[in-house]
């Protein structure tokens, strides 16, 4: 858990630049709205994602499902694949509204998925829901 209970770290992953900055700037509002300074790092494709998180520790990642070369489904896959990382909260990102792809985005191992676009309300509930069905898993 972060430091201080008040900051949350945050990974974005998506390979749209417009995406992440939107995304970001939700995800900042959304904690401020609820008390907590988000602290956004950005990674612009899985595997820049897959660098970065063992080189600093994050509270919470959002992944976009559909990227070229790894999508964020194998992203998520592998993040649950190493034992340093298997209890790092995980939201899935998409613009795909159908239950399969909900299905699909869980059966990897996404805590949460949200549809794009979203309102700040549905992104400030998923973030609690997932923070605290999450905590404590080890």
């Amino acid at each position: 858990m972060s430091p201080s209970r008040l900051e949350l770290r945050v990974l974005v992953v998506d390979d749209s630049p417009a995406a992440r900055l939107l995304i970001s700037d939700a995800v900042i509002s959304s904690g401020r709205r609820q008390g907590r300074q988000a602290v956004i790092t950005e990674a612009a494709d899985a595997f820049e994602a897959l660098r970065l998180l063992p080189r600093q520790p994050f509270d919470l990642v959002l992944t976009d499902v559909n990227m070229p070369s790894l999508s964020g489904l194998e992203l998520i896959r592998l993040i649950r694949a190493r034992p340093e990382q298997r209890a790092l909260p995980v939201i899935a990102i998409s613009t795909e509204r159908q239950p399969d792809d909900i299905r699909l985005a869980r059966s990897a191992g996404a805590d949460g998925y949200l549809a794009k676009p979203f309102e700040a309300e549905t992104l400030d509930r998923l973030l609690t829901e997932v923070l605290e069905s999450t905590r404590g898993r080890v």
